[in-house]
């Protein structure tokens, strides 16, 4: 761009409000209950960076989008570093848990989009390895076929309505029942 000072940033409250969704989708009580993903600090910070990737992997085949994606990241980096006060941790601690957070959602962001690219089954072993800890996870075809069913969901969803921070994602409580899998 020849004039990046004038370039449109994305709205602050857009990115909240996206944000805001990813969160409030990796609470869901069915991704504990359903897919039985640990109600853990660590199983709800691998849902939210699941969730995050996704949503921005969507954003970044968007070049109109890829700020928002960008403010998107930042806000999840400001949550984590306010939730890591919130927890305790000092302050000449935080800058290396963050770096730590940033190097898991990087090597997260990295795995699932080789999965997403290889198919079905290599999704559910970086399913199973990230989420779980453990291979073979008995939910965890049943959780890559969400992340299926989400990344082709958010393909599809349109630019403006993505600009204008309209996002939804596919219900997990439907997903977990149309699976036949046994515990």
């Amino acid at each position: 761009m020849i004039f990046p000072r004038f370039r449109r940033a994305a709205r602050p409250d857009t990115i909240s409000v996206l944000y805001g969704t990813i969160v409030a989708q990796a609470r869901l009580a069915e991704f504990y209950r359903g897919f039985a993903v640990p109600d853990t600090i660590n199983g709800r910070f691998e849902l939210l960076v699941l969730h995050l990737v996704l949503l921005l992997d969507r954003l970044a085949h968007d070049e109109a989008l890829r700020p928002l994606g960008q403010g998107i990241f930042d806000a999840f980096c400001r949550d984590m570093d306010d939730n890591l006060r919130e927890m305790g941790v000092g302050d000449l601690a935080v800058p290396k848990k963050m770096r730590g957070i940033g190097a898991a959602y990087y090597d997260r962001a990295k795995a699932y989009g080789e999965a997403l690219a290889a198919g079905e089954g290599a999704l559910a072993s970086v399913i199973a390895r990230n989420i779980y800890g453990i291979e073979p996870a008995v939910h965890a075809p049943r959780l890559a076929n969400y992340v299926w069913q989400t990344a082709r969901h958010l393909a599809a969803v349109d630019r403006q309505a993505l600009g204008a921070g309209l996002l939804d994602f596919p219900d997990p409580a439907a997903i977990s029942e149309a699976c036949d899998v046994k515990d």
